[in-house]
């Protein structure tokens, strides 16, 4: 796909239609309450629309609808195949209305318009329809049995899911979740998160075009507080999925455990280390990838490489490199395709990168690169990406995830301090080696307590590899097939023959 240029992405701005309300038993509605709230772009600061503010009513409302259409078996009981199709042209449908969804994503959570359209917008497509092509080619079991027993291990969809899904890459998040829950079979309710709503609103409507029966998927925009405690309280939601911060998803087992005990899948927070070693065997792809992996998407990625990870004898070398690295990721208006670096997503949000800034100043580290507000003028939310040297592990900035483009380098000497410095945070969900030695990235990857491990590479791996966290940073699996298993109840029948 050609990018458009920004004369004509701000055409297209004018043009569009932007849709705010909630979506229930396939058609657009008010909040029960009539509530909204305003739709801000970080961008420039302007209003974009009001969106329903949905609260306890509404997910009764949605619930309800979910769970009604799943017993009628006009989706749960379909055959796979003919699921396949379905979820298949709903991801044909992403793709014809990527411009669309590029933008909507853009405006409303401030990310540049290239990788919106040519990155976030083909990987939610790539999720509907890897997920939708798989489901009729995954196969229950037969158990081993005496001549006269036939026992079946077969899986069922689990019924009604409340997937919560985070602002930061909104769309492909929620079909991260969306493909495999429609394609066993499930019901769902999506609440994006009220800082990014308008993708999936939007392509709520593209369900019900592409064929899937209105009440499979319902969206509910609102406030975590509201609607999303209201769906983990719900008598009647089998299943939650989440993305999203270890605090919030620590309240979901709560509320899953005060209500009907129902199965909670968590993706939470990361503190990633990137490690590099002496031997690495490019220290100015190394040093590429450093930067990239803290400045991509303004930093606000869960498994954004915020812990640099640098062999002593080499820091002094490599360091340089990072920061000479580091100058061409430059925040910009998000509408110009040359852009790499957005907007945050709002000012809360630049207000924790910067409070997370000035404690990286009061415990003493070195900032080298960075560190301030920029672009003030335009009325939009930007900041500077950012390098600490000097940091210890001890420090706050290495400790807590800033879900931004703030970067700490640490020292080490072996690489058995490397690995203890690497697992010595709560988090557990990614992690980068760079190393020549075979052995050392084998044995290196196998000591650290992560869910995704990269080697001489920073981020990696496609929907046929599963991506989720240790420790903290969660349980559970999204992507791949090891995804399906969320999704699912495992039955066991025994027959005597």
């Amino acid at each position: 796909m050609s990018t458009p240029t920004r004369a004509e992405w701000e055409q297209r701005f004018q043009s569009l239609t932007i849709e705010g309300r909630a979506f229930i038993q396939g058609e657009y509605c008010d909040a029960a309450s009539g509530e909204t709230f305003d739709c801000i772009s970080p961008v420039d600061g302007r209003f974009l629309t009001k969106v329903a503010s949905c609260d306890t009513a509404d997910a009764d409302r949605a619930v309800a609808s979910a769970r009604a259409t799943f017993e009628s078996g006009v989706w749960s009981r379909l055959a796979p195949v003919k699921r396949k199709a379905i979820i298949i042209r709903f991801a044909d449908l992403l793709e014809q209305n990527a411009a669309e969804l590029g933008l909507l994503e853009t405006l409303d959570m401030g990310k540049p318009i290239s990788d919106s359209y040519h990155i976030d917008i083909p990987l939610s497509a790539r999720a509907l329809r890897w997920s939708g092509e798989a489901i009729d080619k995954i196969y229950d079991e037969v158990a081993a049995t005496a001549h006269d027993e036939l026992g079946l291990v077969t899986r069922e969809p689990v019924g009604v899911v409340a997937a919560i899904v985070p602002w930061n890459f909104p769309l492909m998040m929620a079909c991260w979740k969306l493909g495999p829950a429609l394609a066993t079979g499930n019901s769902v309710v999506l609440k994006p998160s009220e800082k990014s709503p308008l993708t999936a609103i939007r392509i709520a409507q593209l369900a019900i075009e592409a064929g899937i029966p209105p009440g499979v998927l319902n969206v509910l925009p609102g406030f975590g507080h509201t609607v999303g405690k209201a769906l983990g309280l719900h008598m009647d939601v089998d299943t939650i999925v989440f993305t999203g911060s270890t605090r919030t998803a620590k309240q979901l087992m709560i509320y899953a455990g005060e209500s009907n005990m129902k199965r909670v899948w968590l993706e939470a927070g990361g503190k990633s280390p990137n490690i590099v070693f002496a031997d690495a065997p490019d220290l100015k792809e190394a040093a590429k990838a450093a930067a990239s992996g803290i400045a991509f998407n303004q930093g606000e990625v869960c498994t954004a490489g915020s812990r640099l990870l640098v062999e002593r004898s080499i820091k002094d070398q490599f360091l340089p490199l990072v920061i000479e690295a580091l100058k061409t990721w430059k925040p910009g208006h998000p509408l110009d395709p040359e852009t790499n670096v957005g907007a945050l997503v709002d000012t809360q949000q630049l207000n924790t990168v910067l409070g997370y800034i000035e404690a990286g100043h009061a415990d003493g580290a070195q900032l080298v690169a960075g560190g301030k507000r920029t672009l003030e003028e335009t009325g939009g939310v930007y900041v500077e990406p950012t390098i600490f040297d000097g940091v210890s592990n001890a420090m706050k900035i290495a400790q807590e995830e800033i879900f931004g483009p703030v970067l700490s380098v640490i020292t080490f000497d072996t690489p058995e301090e490397a690995i203890k410095i690497a697992n010595d945070t709560q988090y557990g969900l990614a992690a980068a080696v760079w190393t020549r030695d075979i052995s050392k990235a084998h044995l290196t990857a196998k000591a650290l307590r992560a869910g995704s491990v990269w080697i001489n590479q920073y981020d990696g791996g496609d929907m046929t590899a599963p991506f989720g966290g240790f420790k903290q940073s969660g349980n559970g699996r999204d992507k791949s097939l090891h995804a399906f298993d969320k999704y699912t109840e495992i039955k066991a029948t025994w027959i005597k023959l």
